[in-house]
Protein backbone atom coordinates (compact mmCIF):
# COMPACT_ATOMS: atom_id res chain seq x y z
CA UNK A 1 0.00 0.00 0.00
CA UNK A 2 1.14 3.28 -0.90
CA UNK A 3 1.62 6.08 1.71
CA UNK A 4 0.49 9.96 1.21
CA UNK A 5 3.14 10.78 3.88
CA UNK A 6 6.17 11.25 1.04
CA UNK A 7 8.95 8.93 2.49
CA UNK A 8 10.02 6.83 -0.51
CA UNK A 9 12.85 4.35 -0.72
CA UNK A 10 14.70 6.91 -3.00
CA UNK A 11 14.04 10.67 -2.97
CA UNK A 12 13.31 12.26 -6.51
CA UNK A 13 15.39 15.59 -7.73
CA UNK A 14 14.92 18.53 -9.88
CA UNK A 15 15.10 16.54 -13.02
CA UNK A 16 12.55 13.88 -11.76
CA UNK A 17 10.25 16.54 -11.22
CA UNK A 18 10.32 18.40 -14.35
CA UNK A 19 9.69 15.05 -15.94
CA UNK A 20 7.27 14.27 -13.92
CA UNK A 21 5.79 18.08 -14.85
CA UNK A 22 5.91 17.45 -18.49
CA UNK A 23 4.33 13.99 -18.18
CA UNK A 24 1.30 15.37 -16.37
CA UNK A 25 0.48 17.71 -18.74
CA UNK A 26 1.05 15.06 -22.00
CA UNK A 27 1.62 11.99 -21.00
CA UNK A 28 1.76 10.75 -24.41
CA UNK A 29 5.25 12.77 -24.70
CA UNK A 30 8.36 10.72 -25.87
CA UNK A 31 11.39 10.35 -24.44
CA UNK A 32 13.21 11.75 -26.96
CA UNK A 33 10.86 14.82 -26.79
CA UNK A 34 11.15 15.30 -23.13
CA UNK A 35 15.05 15.28 -23.61
CA UNK A 36 15.08 17.86 -25.89
CA UNK A 37 13.51 20.07 -22.98
CA UNK A 38 15.41 19.36 -20.58
CA UNK A 39 18.71 19.32 -22.33
CA UNK A 40 19.53 16.04 -21.39
CA UNK A 41 19.99 12.71 -23.02
CA UNK A 42 17.18 10.08 -23.89
CA UNK A 43 19.13 7.48 -22.41
CA UNK A 44 18.93 9.26 -18.96
CA UNK A 45 15.44 9.90 -19.46
CA UNK A 46 14.40 6.41 -20.46
CA UNK A 47 16.48 5.31 -16.82
CA UNK A 48 14.94 7.74 -14.93
CA UNK A 49 11.14 7.54 -16.22
CA UNK A 50 11.61 3.34 -15.37
CA UNK A 51 12.39 4.55 -11.89
CA UNK A 52 10.04 6.88 -11.21
CA UNK A 53 7.46 3.58 -12.83
CA UNK A 54 9.01 1.23 -10.86
CA UNK A 55 9.25 3.01 -7.85
CA UNK A 56 5.68 3.82 -7.62
CA UNK A 57 5.91 7.94 -8.09
CA UNK A 58 3.95 7.85 -11.22
CA UNK A 59 1.56 5.71 -13.76
CA UNK A 60 1.22 6.43 -17.04
CA UNK A 61 -2.66 5.76 -17.76
CA UNK A 62 -5.00 7.20 -19.89
CA UNK A 63 -7.39 9.18 -17.72
CA UNK A 64 -11.20 8.47 -19.09
CA UNK A 65 -14.67 10.01 -18.54
CA UNK A 66 -16.54 6.63 -17.00
CA UNK A 67 -19.88 8.51 -18.28
CA UNK A 68 -18.64 9.31 -22.03
CA UNK A 69 -17.17 5.69 -22.06
CA UNK A 70 -20.96 4.00 -21.26
CA UNK A 71 -20.80 3.58 -17.48
CA UNK A 72 -24.21 4.89 -16.56
CA UNK A 73 -22.92 5.20 -12.55
CA UNK A 74 -19.91 6.47 -10.80
CA UNK A 75 -19.81 7.63 -7.44
CA UNK A 76 -18.07 7.64 -3.79
CA UNK A 77 -18.45 5.34 -1.09
CA UNK A 78 -17.31 6.51 2.08
CA UNK A 79 -16.64 3.14 4.53
CA UNK A 80 -17.10 3.58 8.69
CA UNK A 81 -14.98 0.53 9.80
CA UNK A 82 -14.03 -1.41 13.31
CA UNK A 83 -10.20 -0.12 13.75
CA UNK A 84 -9.01 -3.58 14.25
CA UNK A 85 -10.29 -4.69 10.93
CA UNK A 86 -8.93 -2.02 8.67
CA UNK A 87 -6.46 -3.93 7.24
CA UNK A 88 -8.68 -6.39 6.10
CA UNK A 89 -11.15 -3.78 4.56
CA UNK A 90 -8.60 -2.32 2.65
CA UNK A 91 -7.21 -5.83 1.48
CA UNK A 92 -10.84 -6.95 0.61
CA UNK A 93 -11.97 -3.67 -1.13
CA UNK A 94 -9.08 -3.60 -3.20
CA UNK A 95 -9.53 -6.97 -4.96
CA UNK A 96 -13.44 -5.75 -6.38
CA UNK A 97 -13.24 -4.52 -9.78
CA UNK A 98 -15.62 -1.75 -10.23
CA UNK A 99 -13.72 0.23 -7.04
CA UNK A 100 -11.18 1.97 -9.03
CA UNK A 101 -9.57 4.04 -6.14
CA UNK A 102 -9.52 3.34 -2.19
CA UNK A 103 -7.56 5.94 0.31
CA UNK A 104 -7.45 5.63 4.05
CA UNK A 105 -9.16 8.92 5.27
CA UNK A 106 -9.37 11.02 8.64
CA UNK A 107 -12.72 12.65 9.09
CA UNK A 108 -16.06 11.21 9.59
CA UNK A 109 -15.30 8.29 7.77
CA UNK A 110 -12.09 5.40 7.60
CA UNK A 111 -12.27 4.67 3.76
CA UNK A 112 -13.13 6.48 0.91
CA UNK A 113 -13.58 4.68 -2.43
CA UNK A 114 -14.54 5.48 -5.82
CA UNK A 115 -16.57 3.20 -8.49
CA UNK A 116 -17.74 3.00 -11.81
CA UNK A 117 -20.89 0.60 -12.66
CA UNK A 118 -22.99 0.18 -14.98
CA UNK A 119 -26.27 -0.69 -13.82
CA UNK A 120 -28.07 0.28 -10.25
CA UNK A 121 -28.21 -3.43 -10.17
CA UNK A 122 -24.27 -3.42 -9.99
CA UNK A 123 -24.91 -0.71 -7.42
CA UNK A 124 -26.99 -2.82 -5.13
CA UNK A 125 -24.71 -6.00 -5.63
CA UNK A 126 -21.63 -4.02 -5.22
CA UNK A 127 -23.36 -1.96 -1.41
CA UNK A 128 -25.01 -4.75 -0.07
CA UNK A 129 -23.62 -8.22 -1.34
CA UNK A 130 -19.77 -6.81 -1.58
CA UNK A 131 -18.79 -4.01 0.88
CA UNK A 132 -21.43 -4.23 3.61
CA UNK A 133 -19.88 -7.92 4.02
CA UNK A 134 -16.75 -7.63 4.51
CA UNK A 135 -16.18 -8.61 7.80
CA UNK A 136 -15.15 -4.64 9.49
CA UNK A 137 -17.21 -2.46 7.65
CA UNK A 138 -19.79 -0.71 10.34
CA UNK A 139 -21.39 1.86 7.45
CA UNK A 140 -21.77 3.00 4.25
CA UNK A 141 -22.71 6.12 2.36
CA UNK A 142 -23.15 6.52 -1.52
CA UNK A 143 -22.79 9.44 -3.09
CA UNK A 144 -23.34 9.04 -7.10
CA UNK A 145 -21.63 11.32 -9.19
CA UNK A 146 -23.94 13.30 -11.83
CA UNK A 147 -21.15 15.70 -13.54
CA UNK A 148 -17.64 15.85 -13.64
CA UNK A 149 -16.81 19.59 -13.29
CA UNK A 150 -13.25 19.62 -13.14
CA UNK A 151 -10.88 16.86 -13.04
CA UNK A 152 -7.03 18.21 -12.92
CA UNK A 153 -3.91 15.82 -12.59
CA UNK A 154 -1.24 18.55 -13.49
CA UNK A 155 -0.28 19.50 -9.46
CA UNK A 156 3.47 19.21 -10.20
CA UNK A 157 5.37 17.92 -7.48
CA UNK A 158 5.54 18.28 -3.85
CA UNK A 159 9.15 19.89 -4.05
Amino acid sequence: MQKATGKTKEKIDKIDCKIISLLQKNGRLSNTTIAKKLGISEATIRARLNRLLNEGFIQIVAVSNPIKLGFEISGIISITVDSRKLDNVMKELKKLDPVWYVVKTTGSTDIYTEFVLRSMDELNDLVYNKINKIDGVIRTETSLILEFIKRKYDWGTGL
